[in-house]
């Protein structure tokens, strides 16, 4: 499976923020779309870093200031990425290797999507989901 095909069915719609908000406007951007992650950006269609959950609650550990600090200030600048065409199961490695739960999608440096680790995990329950069927019909069929 393609990562194209998580996006279909998921959908390309992404939230994005620029760096110089606030991480309190991250905040209820996160709760507002129900999210953990937004890509950083600086025009549409860019990717200059992306921010989480995760960076929130390491801010936190040094004050509750951080809520006033800016996103760049927090956010990580280094974000891996990947297109479309590649793998789920290479996907999935990229996000283990480097403990990661949000990977941009992009297209010749134009963000397309963006895929979460539950995206991933819910596409490959479909596809254990359909193989089963498929394996149950099989033998149904040949009783």
């Amino acid at each position: 499976m393609r990562i194209s095909e998580v996006l279909h069915v998921k959908g390309d719609d992404v939230v994005t923020i620029s760096p110089d908000a606030s991480v309190r406007e991250l905040v209820a951007l996160l709760r507002k779309h129900n999210i953990g992650a937004v890509v950083v950006s600086v025009g549409a269609g860019t990717v200059s870093g992306i921010v989480s959950e995760r960076d929130v609650v390491r801010g936190l550990a040094d004050g509750a200031d951080v809520l006033d600090r800016t996103i760049g200030d927090i956010m990580t600048a280094r974000v891996h990425t990947a297109p479309p065409t590649e793998t789920v199961d290479h996907l999935m490695k990229l996000m283990t290797d480097n403990r990661i739960r949000h990977v941009p999608v992009v297209v010749d440096g134009a963000l397309h999507g963006i895929v979460s680790i539950g995206d991933v995990v819910k596409s490959r329950m479909n596809e254990l989901q359909f193989e089963r069927d498929q394996l149950e019909s099989y033998v149904a069929g040949s009783q």
